[in-house]
């Protein structure tokens, strides 16, 4: 509780450190610009023209549906993933047989293209959310994985042997020791992976369903409405930028805070 009452009396201060990223955004902007005026609409709208379809779609209530269901996909296979990826993760960083095991399965999971995923899922579960959803797990699981275990393979030796000659209670070692290490290596995971995810829904989307942001960027891009198509991106990046630097980076920080 104590992280989470530092983190709102902070939070200012994670505001003003996001002023020069404000000034990139809008040095963006600028360039942005330049280049619609070089090459036309039809190549990149300019800003002032895609913010007005951009406000345009956010009065269409259909477009809201569309958001709920990517953002429902995108956190259920993330949600899956994190289970899955965090339990397997652990119980390899805590025994090397098991570490070893699964060093070259996770090798091919890193290796393998996500649209090489979304082809496969396509063919397995045709076009419906279990294509999505399975896409999201497997791109996304090799991220939380390695996060967890090495978040348990790093624990510090002489800490454990000293909690065991002092004979601490289990309680106090899982909560005092191995939590606040295991969980600064498994968090940053955590918002890796949710980031992926984000990225993986609206590419299987795009290629294998009929509705979600990725669907209609997929309509965009068949119409040649670049306007649209960019006012979809900036509606994608909006919600990971909030969910990022809003929600969990002060969180992450706090997190991390022990390193230095």
């Amino acid at each position: 509780m104590k992280y989470f009452i530092k983190i709102l009396k902070d939070f200012p201060l994670y505001l003003l450190s996001g002023a020069s990223s404000l000034a990139s955004i809008f040095i963006f902007i600028a360039f942005w610009d330049i280049t619609n005026q070089l090459y036309g609409t039809l190549v990149l709208p300019s800003p002032k023209e895609t913010f007005e379809t951009l406000y345009d779609l956010l009065n269409n209530k259909v477009i809201f549906s569309e958001i709920k269901l990517t953002i429902y996909r995108a956190f259920y296979g993330f949600s899956l993933c994190l289970i899955i990826g965090t339990i397997l993760g652990l119980l390899a960083g805590f025994f090397i047989t098991a570490s070893i095991m699964s060093r070259p399965i996770i090798t091919i999971l890193v290796g393998m293209p996500p649209i090489a995923w979304i082809v496969l899922a396509m063919i397995w579960f045709g076009m419906s959310d279990k294509t999505v959803i399975f896409t999201v797990v497997i791109a996304s699981f090799p991220i939380i994985f390695i996060g967890s275990l090495q978040g348990a393979r790093t624990l510090d030796s002489t800490l454990k042997e000293m909690a065991d000659s002092f004979n601490l209670p289990l309680k106090m070692k899982l909560l005092d020791i191995y939590f606040p290490h295991i969980f600064s290596y498994i968090f940053p995971a955590w918002v890796s992976a949710l980031g992926m995810s984000w990225k993986i829904v609206i590419m299987a989307e795009l290629l294998s369903s009929n509705n979600g942001i990725g669907a209609q960027l997929a309509i965009a891009r068949s119409l040649l409405d670049t306007p649209t198509a960019l006012a979809l991106v900036l509606i994608m990046i909006g919600s990971l930028l909030f969910i990022e630097y809003i929600i969990l980076e002060p969180i992450k920080k706090e997190v991390e805070s022990w390193r230095n």
